[in-house]
């Protein structure tokens, strides 16, 4: 199969992210003596850096990691609703959603102090060795990527009239970043230098002075300065001001935690996800509704693996048939997670040994019919009942007058919402942005997966003492009460945030993720069968082709993000889809819309056979930001 890199292979260590510059870190790193945690760290912070559009210090970060000589364990870096942030709260505020801007949407920050407790934990090398790259790229400068100044052009009126701060920054002399102009952070690289020297008093230990990174986030000037932002009455998607609910005690009563993965045994691969507190457990749930007995030629994607510009190319037996199933498998999958999915327990906990069951999955396979369904129908398991959320209920019934959109949303304020919601691809197949993911492996053995975003430039104004804004994952929760996912102080919203790992035999074998919102666990489904059924090049997978194939999404179930849009029976493929697939999904009812070319996926992914220890790696063309790097 043609395709638009080679799969890197070799022995020493592997890398793969969604910039060049935090994989060229990563291996750099590796370079260096540290293993692939330390790697991961030190790209993790030069995406904060590189990609300030689609992540940041006080976004959140999920993270897989898979020791050579341990079990796999979630990191979660997924903050929780301050003390303050209840529903009460927000709708006595006149809202019938969390703003998908502004500090009433920002959850206790979660990235920074799981990277710190990652690199404590499971790293190597010095916290002034990992975040060194980081600070040089934000103090010396680094070529702007297209994509940072096209999301500053389109926040451009709120950040000249409103969020000032993040028009100093993003908008010096009134022009957003030219591509490949060279773009500094001078404070935030001044924040990681009084960080580096404050926790350097702690003493010479390498732990030590993580600890002291640590505290001084929770409780010292960085929380001080985070604290004081979202007090700040800040015009958000509601077309209003609001302060936020973040405190000082939030801050410090936090911690990044290990859990252990909600996992699915498929074709002999064991698949690794974090639990139903992010939407994880749903590219399980596709996977047990897949029929039995695929095999290589089901998924070739009936036609598609010719060259790229062949798209015209059709199969004789190339008519949909088998994407028509996966798409009406994820429509179900995102069902279940609407109703069932949430950081719940007692009466409203996750039966997510029952939504994986067997049993389970055999009456839903039932409900994929020869026609594309438009109804959101989530199941019953162990006989309990699904309750949606109002709002999920009005937009998949197409009803009006249950839901009144916000007045800045309804009206005419599009620079007030413009930064809403997590970047990703609309259902057109434009190509808004994404969130980012980076993949390492190491000559040891080691490997980690993990999906860093929110507090992305356009969420919350940049706090000028720092460099950075606050995030908006609490727009993901439902200002409802008594369902899994309802607006709850001291629980962690739902995110779309879902890197995965996956065994064979009980040994890691690869490690993949991709940005993109709700489409996340969608792209994930469709590399993951490509890789594992293909046939291997090299003596390893696929990885590139599985990546470059031609892909697809569907909306058709409430959207994760501001304002909670969902479009039945949609589906968007690349204009590389051969057309008698495309014929065939309408013939079966699909409302199909056909993108770009090369506009639907993020993925990236490296590999290592455990019997040879050969490594591999893979990576995104598209966009033209995403690369691999090993030897």
């Amino acid at each position: 199969m043609f395709t638009t890199r080679p799969t890197l292979q070799g022995t020493f260590g592997m890398a793969s992210s969604t910039h060049w510059l935090a994989s060229q870190t990563a291996m750099a790193v590796l370079e260096d003596g540290g293993n692939a945690y330390d790697a991961a760290v030190a790209a993790g912070f030069v995406l904060h850096v590189v990609e300030p559009h689609l992540n940041g210090p006080a976004g959140e970060v999920p993270v897989l990691i898979a020791p050579a000589d341990g079990p796999v364990r979630v990191l979660c870096g997924q903050g929780v609703a301050p003390r303050g942030a209840s529903i009460e709260h927000y709708t006595s505020l006149g809202l019938g959603l969390v703003p998908g801007t502004g500090p009433l949407a920002a959850a206790v920050p979660g990235a920074f102090d799981a990277w710190m407790t990652l690199l404590r934990d499971y790293g190597t090398l010095s916290l002034e060795r990992v975040l060194g790259h980081a600070v040089g790229y934000a103090e010396r400068g680094h070529p702007a990527v297209e994509r940072i100044g096209e999301t500053v052009e389109t926040v451009r009126e709120l950040f000249e009239t409103e969020w000032t701060t993040s028009a100093a920054l993003y908008l010096p002399g009134g022009e957003a970043p030219a591509p490949g102009a060279l773009l500094k952070n001078p404070a935030l690289a001044a924040t990681w230098r009084r960080l580096l020297e404050e926790s350097a008093a702690a003493g010479p230990g390498r732990e030590q002075r993580i600890e002291a990174a640590r505290r001084i986030w929770r409780e010292g000037f960085i929380a001080e300065a985070l604290v004081a932002a979202s007090a700040r009455p800040t015009m958000d998607t509601s077309g209003e001001r609001h302060t936020g609910t973040l405190t000082g005690d939030d801050l410090a009563g936090w911690e990044a935690a290990y859990e252990d993965p909600v996992t699915y045994d498929w074709n002999g691969w064991t698949v690794c996800k974090a639990g139903p507190w992010s939407q994880g457990p749903a590219l399980l749930q596709q996977l047990a509704l897949l029929p039995d007995g695929l095999t290589a030629d089901d998924v070739r994607f009936e036609g598609t693996d010719a060259a790229p510009d062949s798209g015209a190319a059709d199969s004789a037996s190339a008519d949909g048939a088998f994407v028509h199933r996966l798409i009406e498998g994820t429509k179900l999958a995102m069902a279940d997670r609407e109703a069932w999915y949430g950081d719940a327990d007692g009466a409203s906990a996750v039966p997510v040994e029952a939504l994986l069951s067997q049993e389970y999955n055999a009456e839903r396979r039932t409900l994929v019919g020869e026609s594309a369904s438009r109804a959101l129908r989530p199941g019953s398991p162990e006989g309990r009942t699904p309750r949606l959320s109002a709002h999920a209920t009005a937009v998949a019934e197409g009803r009006e007058g249950s839901f009144t959109p916000d007045p800045g949303f309804a009206g005419g304020n599009a620079a007030f919402r413009a930064g809403a919601g997590e970047p990703t691809v609309a259902r057109t197949g434009e190509t808004r942005g994404d969130t980012c993911h980076i993949d390492v492996v190491d000559r040891w053995g080691n490997m980690i997966s993990a999906t860093p975003s929110g507090g992305w430039l356009h969420s919350n104004p940049v706090v000028p003492e720092l460099g950075f804004p606050l995030g908006t994952r609490l727009q993901m929760a439902w200002l409802e009460p008594g369902l899994p996912n309802s607006l709850t102080p001291g629980r962690r919203p739902r995110t779309t945030l879902s890197p995965s790992l996956a065994l064979r035999g009980g040994r890691p074998v690869l490690a993949f993720g991709t940005p993109g919102g709700d489409q996340q666990d969608q792209w994930q489904l469709h590399f993951l069968l490509a890789a594992a059924l293909r046939p291997q090049i090299r003596g390893g997978p696929d990885l590139q082709g599985a990546i470059d194939a031609p892909d697809w999404h569907t909306d058709s179930f409430p959207g994760s993000f501001y304002p909670r849009e969902m479009h039945p029976g949609s589906v968007t493929v690349e204009s590389r889809t051969p057309r008698s697939v495309i014929e065939g999904l309408r013939r079966r009812g699909h409302d199909v819309s056909v993108g770009p070319a090369w506009s639907e996926g993020r993925l990236c992914a490296v590999a290592r056979d455990p019997e040879s220890g050969v490594l591999s790696a893979g990576a995104n063309a598209r966009g033209m930001q995403g690369y691999a790097v090993g030897r």
